[in-house]
C-alpha cells in the first residue's frame, strides 16, 4: 500500500551575532545558500541605512553577496514576504526598531526558517536595539568572534576608530565598516562612557599587573 506523507512545515528562528569583522553576514550568506541548494525559496531583507557596499545587496567583507530588499522599517517585511516563500534572511538587525522582534515571531509561526544577523553590542560594549529581545526569543543563537587587532585574542567588542562627520561621539548608529572600526577583545576595548541609567555613570580604567591587564568600572 502506498503511504502518503504531508510534510509539516516546522517554523524556527536563528539568529547570528558577535562583532564587527566576525564573519555574521558571511555565515548568514552560507546558510541561505544552503537553502537555495535545497531548493526552497528565501527572500532577503536589509535596513536601508546600511548601503555601505550596495543599495540592493547584502555584502560581507569579503565581498561574498546576495540580491536582497532594502526597507525603510521592520514592518515592511512582512508586507514583501511572498507565500512561497520558505526562508526569510534579515542582516543588520540591530537598525531596526523593536518591532523586528514582532516580525520574526510572525514569520515563524508561519512556517517560515528566519535567519537574522546582527551585532549584539554597540561601540560602547552595550545591548544593541532588539538583538537581546532577539535572543531570547530564539530557537537557535550563534556566537562569533573576529580577532582582537591589539592582542590578537577572540574579540568580541567593536571598537569604533574614527568619527563620522554627520554624527556625535555618543550616536548609537554610525554605519561604517574598517574605516570606522575594529574589533577588539574585552580588555583592549576603550568604551567611553556608559550609561547604565539615567543617573548611573560607568567610566573604565585599565590597571596592568605582572600578569596582564585587568579592567576595573567605578
Amino acid at each position: 500500500m502506498l503511504l502518503m506523507y504531508k510534510k509539516t512545515l516546522h517554523g524556527h528562528l536563528e539568529i547570528i551575532c558577535g562583532s564587527m569583522f566576525s564573519g555574521k553576514t558571511e555565515e548568514l550568506l552560507r546558510r541561505l545558500r544552503r537553502a537555495q541548494i535545497a531548493r526552497q525559496k528565501i527572500q532577503v531583507f536589509k535596513p536601508k541605512i546600511d548601503n555601505r557596499f550596495s543599495e540592493n545587496h547584502v555584502q560581507s567583507h569579503n565581498s561574498s553577496r546576495i540580491l536582497s530588499i532594502p526597507v525603510e522599517n521592520a514592518s515592511e517585511i512582512l508586507d514583501k514576504v511572498e507565500n512561497n516563500t520558505r526562508v526569510v534572511g534579515i542582516d543588520e538587525a540591530q537598525f531596526f526598531d523593536e518591532e523586528i522582534v514582532n516580525v520574526a515571531q510572525s514569520l515563524a509561526f508561519r512556517g517560515i526558517h528566519v535567519l537574522v544577523a546582527g551585532l549584539d553590542l554597540d561601540f560602547r560594549g552595550v545591548p544593541f536595539g532588539p538583538m537581546p529581545q532577539l535572543l531570547a526569543v530564539a530557537e537557535d543563537v550563534t556566537k562569533l568572534s573576529a580577532v582582537c587587532m591589539v592582542c590578537g585574542e577572540p574579540a568580541s567588542r567593536s571598537q569604533r576608530i574614527t568619527q563620522s562627520v554627520e554624527s556625535t561621539s555618543n550616536d548609537q548608529v554610525v554605519v561604517g565598516a574598517s574605516d570606522c572600526y575594529e574589533a577588539r577583545c574585552r580588555f583592549c576595548h576603550e568604551p567611553e562612557t556608559i550609561f547604565i541609567s539615567n543617573k548611573q555613570q560607568v567610566h573604565f580604567h585599565t590597571v596592568t599587573h605582572e600578569g596582564g591587564n585587568e579592567k576595573n568600572a567605578h
